[in-house]
């Protein structure tokens, strides 16, 4: 199985704790964190534009997944040193993190993101730099 992931995904996920856009949407993100977190040797491919998590954003919310984010996929690629297209496991991706991030990399990267003050992506930025593993979904 391979999931699709936009840039800026690969730290939404580090950051899920069970908090979302709809219900449908925390369903969705919860499946993907999941199966990333208990198999980490999961392929994942890098695209450019809406992904795997984006199918499942609610359709009478403002939809975000289209322009100003690409910035933001850009951004976070860079920093990791990906590129769209490539494909690795999602353990690869989070050894990248480990080794690229500190947690406050989140507050000057993420600078528009909703989820941002919540703090929860820089603390998974700063799991994944500790070696600690992520927690379930929802905790």
């Amino acid at each position: 199985m391979t999931i699709r992931l936009r840039g800026h995904h690969l730290l939404c996920l580090l950051g899920f704790r069970g908090m979302g856009y709809s219900e449908d949407f925390c369903a969705n993100m919860t499946i993907i964190y999941e199966t990333l977190r208990t198999k980490p040797d999961t392929e994942v491919e890098i695209i450019l534009g809406p992904d795997d998590v984006c199918r499942a954003y609610p359709p009478d919310k403002a939809y975000h997944c289209e322009g100003t984010v690409y910035g933001l996929d850009e951004a976070v690629l860079a920093k990791l040193g990906l590129r769209t297209g490539e494909r690795d496991s999602w353990q690869a991706i989070c050894s990248r993190v480990a080794a690229v991030m500190v947690p406050a990399d989140i507050s000057s990267l993420c600078t528009t993101c909703p989820w941002e003050k919540y703090g929860v992506c820089a603390e998974g930025v700063g799991l994944i730099a500790q070696g600690i593993p992520l927690p379930k979904a929802g905790v």
